[in-house]
């Protein structure tokens, strides 16, 4: 979340951009079968190797990007981290749109709701030292912030929050068209105005009843945090899984609206088809956070190989309830847990991710049971056309599908 108050908060309609960020619910990818008769090696929920075959090599990271590219992506950069820790890298298109300049194999990006899994993160490390509990109620750790219209922090706890449980509405500013983009890219607001925004508006559900995404639990979360380390959330998250996994490419942008190079530019192509180059704004609450792909990759193998958060605590993060039928219908098996996504594979078993999505980047990545592998794609172009948006997802989630499974190739990655 930016410090820095505007004057007064624009009045215009949330972004469909933002209210989508799970990185936005509407952004996951659906995990695709992989092609019929190919074994496949891979870790069983157990941990056990089911067989053994060829596996997913460069040439099939290549081919997977130029698959989404075709799609209409300006750019899309991809990293595949195997379990003996080999790197597999693959760009498609160009970093900026109208010339030949290749995109960055180690290009930043904005994460978006990726974010959230750090933050998640935090909150359980917490947890662990006493200083939080899961069943803390909002309004224990911040009396009267949740309150109004139906809502009431006393109902609330953090598992709820950070859950996706707590029924909040969300509320975000944003921009559907590029005026609006042109207008409100500079924007900034503070944690309390997020939440009186979502203050306006009645609960979607009472709390504990049922699913739905909200950007506003996590910036609650963020105030919380504050409040109980006395000191701001961000420092918190640096100090505890930055720099001791050093992620020396991800920082938060804050009021900074532009990246630090390399980097793609990112591009929004709103109705009826008119496509922005988006890539200087300021991003409001966790979506701010700009990293890498290896940076991206390295958390999530640190976190699921058990680097981060005791046994207890990651068994907590990966309790997982339903999600929503909308969420459903864009990410089939998908639940959610605590800051954290669990998919199906095709190959069998399962893997977790957190992805993201903001105005001109998308990011899709996953991970297998035990960290042992792990891949992140980013993708410099998003869509304000829903059929196009699942179509980038659906290969984007092929392409992780295919890279966690080991599968198809011509000689595994060793």
């Amino acid at each position: 979340m930016t410090s820095t108050t505007p004057a007064s908060a624009p009045q215009h309609s949330p972004s469909r951009q933002r209210r989508r960020r799970i990185g936005r619910a509407w952004a996951l990818a659906a995990a695709a079968l992989v092609t019929a008769g190919v074994a496949v090696a891979v870790q069983s929920s157990a941990g056990a190797a089911l067989t053994s075959a060829p596996g997913y090599q460069r040439d099939d990271l290549r081919r997977d990007t130029r698959a989404i590219e075709a799609l209409g992506v300006t750019g899309v950069q991809a990293r595949v981290t195997t379990t003996s820790g080999r790197e597999l890298v693959a760009t498609a298109g160009v970093a900026v749109a109208g010339t030949n300049r290749p995109v960055p194999s180690d290009g930043h990006f904005r994460i978006a709701s990726t974010g959230k899994a750090l933050m998640a993160t935090v909150i359980l490390q917490l947890v662990d030292e006493g200083q939080l509990s899961l069943d803390d109620t909002v309004d224990r750790r911040l009396p009267g912030v949740i309150d109004g219209n139906g809502n009431d922090g006393r109902k609330i706890t953090v598992r709820r929050l950070l859950q996706n449980t707590s029924g909040l509405h969300d509320d975000l500013p944003g921009f559907d068209t590029p005026q609006e983009y042109l207008q409100h890219r500079y924007d900034t607001y503070t944690p309390e105005q997020i939440v009186a925004r979502a203050m306006k508006h009645q609960p979607d559900f009472p709390p504990g009843t049922g699913w739905g995404y909200s950007n506003t639990g996590y910036v609650v979360l963020g105030m919380i945090v504050e409040r109980a380390v006395g000191r701001p959330w961000r420092e918190e998250v640096t100090r505890r899984i930055l720099k001791p996994l050093g992620m020396n490419h991800t920082y938060l942008a804050g009021t900074t609206p532009t990246l630090r190079s390399p980097h793609a530019d990112g591009y929004q192509v709103f109705a009826p088809g008119e496509r922005t180059d988006v890539t200087e704004q300021i991003v409001p609450d966790l979506g701010g956070y700009v990293s890498t792909t290896a940076d991206v990759n390295r958390f999530f193998r640190a976190l699921l190989g058990g680097k981060l958060l005791t046994g207890a605590r990651m068994a907590e993060m990966r309790d997982t309830v339903p999600v929503d039928e909308r969420t459903e219908a864009f990410w089939p098996g998908g639940r959610y847990g605590l800051g954290l996504v669990s998919r199906p594979l095709s190959c069998g078993g399962r893997y977790w991710s957190h992805e993201g999505g903001e105005a001109g980047y998308i990011t899709v990545n996953g991970a297998t049971e035990d960290g042992s592998r792990a891949v992140t794609v980013s993708m410099s172009t998003s869509f304000n056309d829903l059929d196009r948006t699942l179509r980038q997802n659906k290969a984007a989630g092929d392409l992780v599908d295919r890279a966690l499974c080991d599968a198809p190739g011509s000689g595994r990655a060793k």
